[in-house]
């Protein structure tokens, strides 16, 4: 018998490393949670994405820091599911003292490397590991998608009161929305990660929404991005008129919800 000898495995690139970290906001829903790999992993056969990571990685090749990028990459993912794991423990705790869900879905991502780029070219920065960790607050990202308005209070109130949970920045668009009428809860936080040889702590931003609220800013967000729309101010006036009614739609269906619970 004939034993070919194998090739020995070949160290992945970018391309094929980064198959781990989700693009975009990935749905997981709240009472089924398949982990990291179902809420991160990405298609790669989307060929732009590929030529894309190929890219970053020849940039970061020249300065010797592929490795640092992938390390930066994995702890981001970890903070990402750390802060995940604790809202799906308020989530099942709440759930049974309240008998319901304080939210419907979370949705994950980390940040594409293209938007990593952009954002750093567009603050006049250049694109190292240095620059991204200190003046990027969002390449992690979780989206916490909420039935009522109170409970994201709640839920954001009782993340911050965990004792290794920092604050960084907090950005309350409900009790103040955009001139465009964008509403969300935004906050930046700190959660600590615990690896071989150090106890790291890595920022990820979290935001709170209705599903009414999120409703309103996918559409919105899909319609801003098409070029040449005819009557855009006229446009822009609409969505606004929506937001608004979006958000006295989501006071109406508490208010019903407390009636109910005070029967």
């Amino acid at each position: 018998m004939i034993h070919r000898r194998q090739k020995p495995a070949r160290s992945a690139g970018l391309a094929e490393w980064v198959s781990r970290p989700g693009r975009s906001y990935a749905n997981s829903n709240a009472r089924n949670n398949g982990g990291i790999k179902d809420t991160m992993e990405k298609n790669l056969n989307d060929t732009e994405d590929v030529q894309e990571w190929k890219v970053i990685e020849e940039a970061f090749r020249e300065g010797g820091e592929v490795d640092r990028y992938q390390r930066m990459i994995m702890q981001y993912q970890c903070a990402m599911l750390e802060v995940k794991t604790k809202l799906d423990v308020l989530n099942a705790e709440l759930s049974l003292q309240n008998r319901r869900n304080p939210f419907e879905t979370i949705k994950c991502r980390i940040k594409s490397p293209r938007s990593i780029r952009e954002k750093l070219e567009r603050n006049r920065l250049a694109m190292t590991i240095e620059n991204a960790e200190k003046n990027l607050n969002d390449i992690a990202g979780i989206r916490v998608i909420c039935s009522f308005p109170d409970d994201i209070y709640m839920l954001a109130d009782c993340l911050l009161a965990q004792d290794d949970i920092v604050l960084v920045s907090k950005k309350d668009y409900i009790k103040n929305p955009k001139p465009n009428g964008y509403r969300s809860l935004h906050l930046i936080i700190e959660v600590p990660i615990f690896l071989t040889d150090e106890k790291r702590p890595v920022r990820v931003e979290v935001q709170f929404r209705t599903i009414a609220m999120d409703f309103w800013a996918s559409l919105e967000h899909k319609l801003k991005y098409k070029k040449h729309i005819k009557k855009a101010e006229s446009i822009s006036n609409e969505l606004f008129y929506c937001a608004e009614l979006i958000s006295q739609l989501d006071g109406r269906m508490q208010q019903i919800r407390e009636k109910i619970e005070e029967e």
